[in-house]
């Protein structure tokens, strides 16, 4: 049954946990009840405009600032908080010392680089067992291209007698398929690093919102 009441929120969070509240109920605490408004209702609406907490997550300040019902103050408190859940999910990811298939790898970088709204390339420096060595932002591009530099990657893979590299980049188009660029410069760097005996496992892109592609399980590395 739908929760119309902040009271009933209050009511279940203190008797069935934080973990069990919908996404619109979280969102009505962290908004805060004003004077004859249920925050729940507002919550819902928010959300509904969002299309869901990933959508939220992707809202500017004004943008949240401009919704019906929510203000400065309610922004401040929206923006805080979803921030709190992205740093949880990249310190999580920190803590990942090693990577054994693609979703290990999306679920380190998602949190850095998914809802940028411009492309950024990141290379994930491995030992031989898979271990993480050090993760490096290598370039920052515009909404639609970057450019990234071979031998710049490569040059910290043997600083850091790296066996291995994989490759991970965004795309704030939402779509994650890769552009004849990007094959492009998966097909340089591929040729470039085995001359140095460092192996490309894989180039992920990441799209916003959701969705990867990976090099690797499409066969092209």
């Amino acid at each position: 049954m739908k929760l119309t009441t902040d009271k009933e929120v209050y009511d279940r969070l203190v008797a069935r946990g934080v973990e069990n509240l919908s996404d619109a109920e979280l969102l009505s605490l962290v908004l805060a009840p004003k004077k004859g408004e249920e925050s729940i209702q507002t919550a819902e609406a928010l959300l509904e405009g969002a299309g869901s907490l990933v959508g939220l997550s992707q809202m500017t300040l004004a943008e949240l600032r401009r919704s019906e019902g929510i203000g400065m103050e309610r922004a401040m408190r929206v923006a805080a908080a979803l921030e709190i859940g992205r740093r949880v999910l990249v310190a999580e990811g920190e803590e990942a010392t090693y990577v054994r298939d693609r979703n290990d790898v999306t679920s380190l970088m998602a949190p850095i680089i998914a809802s940028l709204d411009h492309e950024e390339l990141w290379v994930l420096y491995l030992a031989s067992s898979n271990r993480v060595l050090d993760r490096r932002r290598i370039s920052v591009g515009g909404t639609t291209s970057l450019i990234a530099d071979c031998k710049l990657i490569l040059r910290h893979a043997l600083n850091l007698v790296a066996t291995a590299i994989i490759v991970v980049h965004n795309h704030p188009s939402g779509a994650a398929e890769p552009s004849g660029e990007d094959e492009a410069f998966t097909a340089r760097l591929q040729e470039a690093a085995a001359l140095f005996d460092v192996r490309l496992l894989d180039h992920i892109i990441i799209a916003r919102g959701g969705g990867s592609y990976s090099f690797r399980s499409s066969g092209k590395i």
